[in-house]
């Protein structure tokens, strides 16, 4: 299907891409993964046509159609619906013949064309996509240019999507959808037809998606069979041996060196010297192993206060007087809460994390907060409010006016900003860089609380991973939202859901939530289908269909709080245990011993309350289990 050979591409006289090589198979899907800036985009500009290479050879079949997302979001007066249909341009065109052809084989021909092409379902399909993507049937009948920036490019998606192209082209494509769109956008493209090569950083995505990986560094492409967790596995281990083998031959080398150096002009000798420095030439050097260069990401320590930190009692938020987008709202936060916001876009996650960052007042209700609270807020389009021709530490100052050279600077080095980067215009860093520097800006003042709003927009998959860590490492509150199931997964301890106009608990964890979505679906799908076997007589079916499916999810909903108290209990014993361990290795230290008795005292108490607190949440595991298996 695809066939790079040999690729040479540069960029302002730099060497993006040499000698780069792969292949991709029909009906395969393939992942291209590396750095930011290592090429990706350009590459997939390459394949598409749009930039020419230097040197080297793109091969695809010919008549192939490859399809990219539109770089202009469509924002005519047009409905989504028929923009979305448009996009089938073979469609479009035989609609218009079958209208005007009066040669009646030729209108044998097209309608034999439209019949195959699937024409007749092109609107329900274009409509499925659509709703996966987050529009509902009002939305769709609505014009593009209602729509903001991120909407647009959602149909852009929708569009490239439903003229099934022989060759997908995606980037980065869930950076403008939310939890839900990104959960549909994953399944669609598990059953996508054609070929399908997808550049992303959302782990959960690379590793449900793609077959295969296509690892992009240091100018050349290495192909990985299998998903993401496969391909940093095999490359570990690749990279182990190779270090192996280096140090090996490193040896072997300074081994031989010595016998030339001593014997180099010793006449007994001399023949022995000179073969062994024929075998020095001829030695073919193994690279030595070169870790790239780390992310770092590290939020200061915050103060501790008492709980609450927040109590909403009753609260309400909107933007228009008499309009609230959330009510009755009755919520409060602690220093230890780590909670991810759920819910489709425009049901108010937004709202509701400004409304705690303090950028909205309740519209009716209570919001409580400590006199001494500090809330870091990030928000993906604070971007554009940064002054692209000052540098980090303009910035900073700005901010921190009071500040010494040296503060100013250790906390942009928090966040990988050193000498190098810290007096670097704005305006010259990538997107990643300016999302460091938000993190940098919006921690200065050891906020006690997190808000991010879609922090990884411009992460890629190691910085993400800095963010992960440096975020289970913060002694502060934590509120997310995110499409990143991964990042979710490994930093939320609770769920709340945004719907319905109010935010509340969710009891499940996040394959419960993927497990309704997909319920809903089907649940739409079919009602949608009942709708029309009503019109031909058949309510009582359809009633009896939803009376099942009702008592389904009551049945579902009457264990949930069971489940989520096991899995509650059972993640405090995995905790606790860590501790133990933790505090156990200390104990075994000899230096304990020889220190002050009062710091033993302490270690040996603290032992023996974990030892108490694994006890209880040990019962308390178990009788949530015996619960839950008796339910």
């Amino acid at each position: 299907m695809l066939h790079v050979n040999e690729l040479n591409y540069r960029v302002a006289g730099r060497l993006l891409l040499e000698r780069a090589s792969f292949a991709v198979d029909k009906g395969e899907r393939a992942a291209l993964v590396g750095r930011n800036g290592t090429g990706k985009t350009t590459l997939l500009k390459l394949i598409s046509g749009e930039l020419a290479a230097d040197a080297g050879e793109i091969s695809l079949p010919r008549g192939i159609r490859v399809g990219k997302v539109a770089q202009e979001a469509p924002a005519g007066p047009e409905s989504l619906l028929d923009t979305v249909l448009a996009a089938d341009q073979e469609r479009v065109r035989l609609l218009a013949e079958a209208e005007t052809a009066h040669e009646p084989a030729r209108i044998a021909e097209v309608h034999e064309r439209l019949a195959a092409i699937r024409a007749d379902s092109a609107p329900a399909r274009a409509a499925r996509i659509l709703a996966g993507l987050g529009f509902d049937e009002a939305a769709q009948a609505g014009s593009c240019a209602a729509l903001s920036g991120g909407w647009r490019m959602r149909v852009a998606l929708a569009a490239l999507l439903f003229s099934e192209p022989d060759l997908l082209l995606l980037d980065e494509p869930t950076n403008h959808l939310d939890l839900e769109a990104t959960l549909w956008l994953e399944g669609f493209l598990k059953g996508y037809p054609g070929t399908l090569v997808l550049v992303s950083h959302d782990r959960d995505l690379l590793n449900r998606v793609p077959e295969r990986i296509l690892h992009l560094e240091a100018r050349r492409i290495t192909a990985y069979a299998g998903n993401y967790d496969r391909f940093e596995r095999t490359r570990r281990e690749h990279l182990a041996r190779q270090a192996a083998l280096n140090a090996k031959q490193q040896a072997e080398r300074r081994h031989i060196q010595a016998f030339i150096d001593r014997f180099r002009y010793k006449a007994s000798k001399a023949r022995q010297a000179q073969s062994r420095i024929k075998a020095l030439e001829r030695m073919e050097p193994i690279a030595g192993v070169m870790e790239a260069q780390t992310v770092t990401f590290a939020f200061p320590a915050p103060k501790a206060l008492p709980p609450p930190l927040v109590t909403l009692d009753g609260a309400a938020a909107g933007y228009a007087p008499g309009k609230p987008v959330l009510s009755g709202l009755d919520l409060r936060l602690d220093m230890d809460d780590r909670i991810a916001l759920l819910g489709a876009n425009g049901n108010g996650k937004s709202t509701f994390v400004r409304l705690l960052a303090g950028r909205l007042n309740p519209a009716d209700g209570r919001l409580v907060r400590p006199s001494k609270l500090r809330v870091g807020y990030f928000a993906q389009d604070q971007a554009e409010e940064l002054d692209l021709a000052a540098t980090p530490l303009d910035h900073m100052a700005r901010l921190m006016p009071d500040a010494t050279p040296q503060k100013l600077r250790g906390q942009l080095g928090r966040f990988g900003f050193g000498q190098d980067k810290a007096e670097v215009a704005v305006g010259k860093l990538s997107g990643g860089e300016k999302a460091r520097l938000l993190f940098a800006l919006m921690s200065r003042e050891a906020p006690q609380i997190l808000l991010l709003d879609e922090p990884t927009n411009h992460l890629d998959v190691d910085a993400r991973q800095a963010l992960i860590q440096a975020l289970n490492d913060y002694a502060g509150a934590v509120v997310l939202v995110s499409h990143d199931p991964h990042l979710i997964e490994l930093i939320a301890d609770r769920l709340w859901l945004v719907a319905d106009g109010t935010v509340r608990p969710y009891d499940g964890d996040l394959e419960d939530y993927r497990k309704l979505l997909l319920e809903q679906r089907r649940a739409e799908r079919r009602a949608g289908r009942a709708d029309k076997t009503d019109k031909a007589g058949t309510t009582n079916v359809r009633a009896s269909r939803k009376d099942k499916r009702r008592a389904a999810a009551e049945a579902r909903n009457a264990v949930a709080h069971l489940r989520k108290a096991a899995r509650d209990a059972e993640a405090r014993l995995e905790k606790l245990a860590r501790k133990k361990q933790a505090l156990e290795a200390k104990l075994a230290r000899p230096e304990v011993y020889d220190g002050p008795t009062a710091a033993l005292r302490d270690l040996q108490l603290a032992h023996g309350a974990l030892k108490q607190a694994i006890a209880e949440a040990e019962e308390a595991w178990l009788q949530a289990q015996a619960a839950l298996e008796e339910a």
